[in-house]
């Protein structure tokens, strides 16, 4: 038998009061909200990065381990974070412009990529099918 537990978000906002007049225990507090907030961007990026990583599967086409190498590559090149390069790519995928620097980035990858790929003698569907 599997039992599903829902709980409503106001569970997880921590009182204040509940600490008041104990100074170590609204440090761990404060603390614990700020774990939470950094928690809660983390797992909001992933979806983005997942979703980018998809179109470089659709893009190249490749395996997830290399589509995210790409990704990796490109904000390396841009000197940017992970999540802000996907989701600049899922917003051109949407329409908007991808930032010039982010389109130098992503050409000079997939040419390298290509490049490779020859110089192994695979076909980029021969890495999809692993």
């Amino acid at each position: 038998m599997h039992r599903t537990t829902l709980l409503h978000e106001d569970f997880w906002k921590l009182r204040a009061e509940a600490t008041w007049g104990n100074a170590a225990a609204g440090d761990d507090l404060g603390a614990l909200r700020d774990e939470n907030a950094q928690l809660r961007r983390a797992l909001a990026g992933r979806a983005v990065i997942d979703q980018a990583r998809g179109m470089m599967m659709v893009l190249t086409p490749c395996g997830r381990g290399t589509a995210r190498d790409l990704l990796v590559d490109i904000s390396r090149q841009c000197h940017t974070k992970l999540a802000e390069v996907a989701t600049s790519m899922v917003a051109a995928w949407e329409g908007k412009p991808l930032p010039e620097r982010t389109q130098r980035a992503l050409q000079r990858a997939m040419r390298k990529f290509y490049a490779e790929d020859r110089r192994r003698g695979s076909s980029p569907a021969d890495e999809r099918s692993r």
